[in-house]
């Protein structure tokens, strides 16, 4: 089966495709430029085609994972292929696969639609930069960018610990050593601490969401290195309030100071369809300065460290309202295709009619 496998994900990347989708009763499904379409010449697969795809697949951890939760994360890779993020689960008795292209390299900023700003995030020494939003709104895309920035503009050494490995960073200007928990470390936290006794520059981290990482992260990046990492979380304010609430009561008044120290950044991302111009990205950013400081040691409202993001722009910062609103002048977004993301409507309509555009 292992060879039908290798030969399917062939057939996809001659196709262009970037994801394929294997379930019983349908032949299989990839998407090639943002449309599903079917593979030709196959037969709708049956439930002994996409098991045996599977156990093709799985490495030992995510074997034992499927078996005893029904689901499972993993990477496949072949040297003529190159690497797959999988995600296989069970529905309706049976066994369904979707399979992501990882392809190296990453987009730069300007291709990504990101802010200038990110250049001089990606430059800090060290600290913590977070990247969040809920899932497929481009947190692993972001911080590839990140990587690649630092990795063509500086000679730094830099680890990745990834949960699976998404995009592959061949050496540039620095060192990029790649990290697979469940192949090559069993345990993240651990492997950000081992990574800090190594003469290491930059640790990206793919997702905060135990505090066990949390408390390495912060740890890490109090010792001289620059994390990335990110959280599904829906802006700076509910990142830093959520990080904070992961750990016991008790502590959270140090982690409020720390976090207030070592904060670079915080992107929080959103991808909106804009009918013809396809999706869009628009981030809110808080970078450090000595308000948005006060914000995370003092827990005040929300509302003010939006203030705090809408004032900043000397600093890099902008809110999601900011990060419209231009799409909306400058790029020639309708104005009823953001609407539905913005905080103050009344007051982006003003602003958008001000700047020209017909409402």
């Amino acid at each position: 089966m292992e060879k039908n496998v290798d030969a399917l994900l062939r057939q996809a990347v001659e196709h262009g495709a970037s994801d394929i989708h294997l379930k019983v009763g349908s032949a299989p499904i990839v998407r090639i430029d943002g449309e599903l379409r079917r593979l030709d010449g196959h037969d709708p697969l049956r439930p002994a085609d996409t098991l045996g795809y599977a156990e093709a697949m799985f490495t030992e951890k995510a074997g034992q994972d499927f078996i005893e939760t029904g689901s499972t994360d993993f990477a496949y890779g072949r040297h003529e292929l190159g690497r797959f993020r999988a995600t296989a689960f069970r529905q309706r008795g049976s066994v369904s696969l979707v399979l992501r292209r990882v392809v190296p390299g990453a987009k730069t900023f300007s291709e990504l639609g990101l802010p200038k700003a990110m250049e001089k995030i990606a430059s800090a020494k060290s600290g913590l930069v977070l990247v969040t939003g809920p899932s497929g709104s481009g947190k692993t895309t972001t911080m590839a960018s990140i990587i690649d920035w630092v990795n063509s503009n500086q000679g730094r050494a830099i680890i990745t610990i990834e949960d699976p490995i998404e995009v592959l960073h061949p050496d540039k200007r620095s060192v990029v050593v790649q990290r697979e928990v469940g192949v090559d470390t069993a345990d993240m936290a651990d492997a950000i601490r081992a990574a800090m006794r190594h003469d290491t520059d930059v640790i990206l981290v793919s997702e905060i969401t135990e505090p066990d990482v949390a408390r390495a992260a912060i740890d890490a990046s109090e010792t001289g290195h620059l994390v990335v990492s990110s959280m599904r979380t829906s802006d700076p304010a509910d990142t830093v309030s959520r990080l904070i609430s992961m750990f016991p009561e008790s502590q959270q008044r140090v982690i409020r100071s720390q976090l207030a120290a070592q904060v670079k950044a915080v992107i929080s991302q959103v991808l909106f369809d804009a009918g013809e111009s396809g999706l869009i990205l628009a981030c809110e950013i808080l970078t450090s300065n000595e308000r948005a400081q006060e914000w995370i040691i003092g827990g005040e409202e929300p509302s003010f460290l939006v203030e705090v993001m809408k004032e900043g722009g000397f600093h890099g910062m902008q809110t999601f309202d900011q990060a419209l609103l231009n799409h909306v002048v400058s790029g020639g977004i309708k104005l009823d295709a953001v609407l539905p993301y913005v905080r103050n409507t009344h007051e982006l309509k003003a602003k958008a009619q001000a700047a020209g555009v017909m409402i």
